[in-house]
């Protein structure tokens, strides 16, 4: 049986380590996780890390593999979100289908679009998409290997942020 005075002191050590710890990579200046970081910014940018670890810990958790973020499909989702922001509309086809869109840009079998405005944080998107069947479908499919995730903020618009998720074999 451990007797009791060991408590203080082992609560005492851990302190003092913690205290040593390195803060994680996706902590701001702010201290805030990248996945609590708003998007109402002209300057803000998505953290990708953040969503690639929540999206592979999601997939892990249901039998899926990771992802791993491809600078294409990035860029794919930047130009999408942003067109959604310019034309003021949430929409696959904004810009022409998901597949017009990828074709002789990357070498890819299978690919889905997560799209969605007016979440304010990757969080809230995220879980915009768990909820919603057919998003959680995308983002589950055990297919998909690569992702690229973007934002677009129109101040001025119906739903001010927009996203885009592209995910790829």
């Amino acid at each position: 049986m451990a007797s009791l005075p060991c408590i203080p002191l082992l609560a005492a050590i851990g302190l003092s380590l913690a205290g040593c710890a390195d803060k994680p990579a996706n902590l701001g200046i702010s201290g805030e996780p990248g996945f609590y970081k708003k998007m109402t910014a002209s300057s803000a940018r998505v953290d990708a890390v953040a969503a690639r670890d929540m999206i592979s810990i999601y997939r892990r958790n249901h039998g899926a593999q990771p992802v791993s973020i491809d600078p294409a499909l990035q860029q794919a989702a930047q130009e999408q979100a942003s067109a959604m922001a310019k034309a003021d509309n949430m929409s696959h086809e904004v810009r022409g289908t998901l597949q017009s869109r990828l074709n002789g840009r990357l070498d890819h079998g299978a690919a889905v679009e997560n799209i969605s405005a007016g979440y304010h944080t990757l969080a809230e998107a995220f879980s915009g998409w768990r909820d919603s069947p057919a998003h959680n479908k995308n983002m589950l499919n055990p297919a998909m290997r690569r992702m690229g995730i973007a934002t677009a903020y129109a101040p001025g618009s119906k739903y001010q942020v927009y996203w885009a998720l592209v995910m790829t074999d």
